[in-house]
């Protein structure tokens, strides 16, 4: 039995060569990180959004607290049962 080209082993490891020599090269050069900068245009909508989304929360939250420490905060079951019917359905439709 003759087997003919036997060089063609040596070309696979060349290539693993290759492929190790990459990762060497990748792994010592510095990782550059992902950068994300936004424009002064849309730090200031960012700005004005946040300022009337805070103070309607803040206003909320004040409002909730003085009705905990009161005692007079009242949770509305059928409102709730509502927001958990689609949550348990979940569980029955599979």
């Amino acid at each position: 039995m003759k087997i003919n080209e036997t060089g063609r082993l040596g070309a696979i490891n060349n290539y693993q060569r290759q492929v190790d020599t990459y990762r060497k090269d990748a792994d010592n050069k510095t990782r550059r990180k992902d950068e994300v900068s936004i424009s002064t245009e849309g730090m200031e909508m960012l700005k004005a959004q946040g300022n009337v989304q805070d103070s309607a929360r803040a206003e909320r939250i004040a409002e909730l607290k003085s009705q905990v420490s009161s005692g007079t905060y009242h949770v509305d079951a059928g409102k709730l049962a509502e927001k958990l019917v689609p949550y348990f359905k979940s569980f029955t439709d599979k």
